[in-house]
């Protein structure tokens, strides 16, 4: 099979509805000033989506102006330039899903803690499993993190609350290293409301209403990963802005179950 990269600049326009998407993969990579971590990860990246046998598109989403040589290095590596509309992950996340013009929307962070040897796994059990979404995990059977101690018990006890809130029983419900169907997240994009990465969460609340409005139960299989420090770089998150963000979340998601609830969908 003849696989594909893009080999040029692709600006075009966002593609909103699923009956245009074309088979294979859209891999989105949310970007904040990570060039040098681009360098590194976009060759690996590409070396491993040939491994899952399916055309595919690398999507940059950069910052909403350029910051650094992300542009110049996606370039170099055939891969979409966009900048993202708005400000804050959210924005990004929902930017990357109206430009994936493919039937699968992959997603992992661009400063080397995911690592691209892991994609084939999660796509083959993604297809194996016939499921809705796919995640790396770090809190299965053979999945671990190397973060700092702090933030590993901060991210456990997330994931336990989450998993109560959301009623997903997945073991690591805040990781993005995921794969989706890209015309459910199409049709949830226009719904989603977190600015933070507490839409890494908000997304599989709102694609499990979306299958329960539909008579039906969301499917969330996870495969064992590694999860290592950046590579270059310091991490941009605001540890003040993350805590009132899922905070927050915490009453919008219950909010949002309950009026499904409602609504007669069983969440």
């Amino acid at each position: 099979m003849i696989r594909l990269a893009l080999k040029s600049i692709m600006l075009g326009n966002s593609v909103n509805m699923s009956d245009d998407l074309k088979n294979g993969i859209s891999m989105v990579l949310l970007s904040y000033e990570e060039e040098e971590n681009l360098r590194v990860l976009l060759p690996q990246i590409k070396e491993k989506l040939e491994e899952c046998g399916e055309y595919y598109e690398i999507i940059v989403v950069d910052s909403a102006e350029a910051l650094d040589n992300t542009r110049e290095v996606c370039e170099e590596n055939g891969a979409r330039y966009v900048n993202q509309e708005g400000e804050g992950f959210g924005n990004a996340f929902r930017t990357g899903i109206r430009f994936a013009q493919h039937q699968k929307f992959f997603i992992m962070d661009t400063d080397g803690s995911h690592d691209p040897k892991y994609i084939p796994d999660i796509y083959h059990i993604f297809m194996r499993e016939h499921a809705d979404v796919a995640i790396g995990s770090r809190y299965i059977e053979g999945g671990m993190t190397n973060d700092v101690i702090t933030s590993k018990i901060i991210s456990r006890s997330l994931n336990k609350i989450y998993g109560v809130i959301i009623g997903i029983h997945a073991k690591d419900m805040s990781t993005d290293f995921r794969l989706y169907h890209t015309s459910g997240l199409k049709e949830v994009e226009p719904e989603l409301t977190g600015l933070h990465f507490d839409v890494v969460e908000e997304v599989l609340l709102r694609l499990k209403i979306k299958k329960s409005s539909m008579g039906k139960k969301i499917k969330v299989v996870e495969t064992p990963i590694v999860f290592d420090e950046r590579i270059f770089g310091k991490s941009k998150r605001n540890s003040f802005d993350l805590s009132i963000a899922y905070l927050t979340s915490f009453v919008r998601f219950t909010c949002l179950r309950l009026k499904a609830a409602f609504a007669g969908d069983r969440v």
